[in-house]
């Protein structure tokens, strides 16, 4: 699996949000003002020849759906996320969100603990 450009995760989200759809419903969701049907159209077929997307044709129209779950991207992501950004670590994960404030020390505590039940069910 490759990583998708900001274009391709938007109209991926409308896709997961939707379920399937033709190119003027993705359309219909993203904000004004709208980009040009041949935009989305090229980002849509890059993401089918990147696997993401698969479609069902109706005469010279397709209807798209998402090949590629959403759960699935998010843990692809998040684990490029953490081996690119935080050498692997989740505990280098934690620590960042600690020092910027995103999270407090009890929260902190929480998620060590929530780690460690996981740890141990396996």
């Amino acid at each position: 699996m490759e990583a998708l450009t900001r274009k391709e995760e938007k109209v991926m989200q409308i896709l997961w949000k939707l379920k399937k759809g033709f190119i003027k419903d993705i359309i219909e969701q993203l904000p004004n003002p709208k980009p040009p049907y041949n935009t989305i159209s090229s980002v849509v077929r890059i993401l089918e020849k990147k696997g993401f997307v698969y479609y069902e044709a109706f005469g010279k129209t397709h209807q798209y759906y998402p090949k590629i779950s959403k759960l699935g991207y998010k843990k692809y992501a998040f684990k490029k996320l953490l081996k690119n950004y935080f050498g692997g670590s989740y505990e280098n994960v934690v620590s960042y969100m600690i020092n910027e404030e995103e999270i407090s020390p009890e929260q902190a505590k929480e998620i060590s603990n929530i780690l460690k039940k996981g740890n141990n069910n396996k």
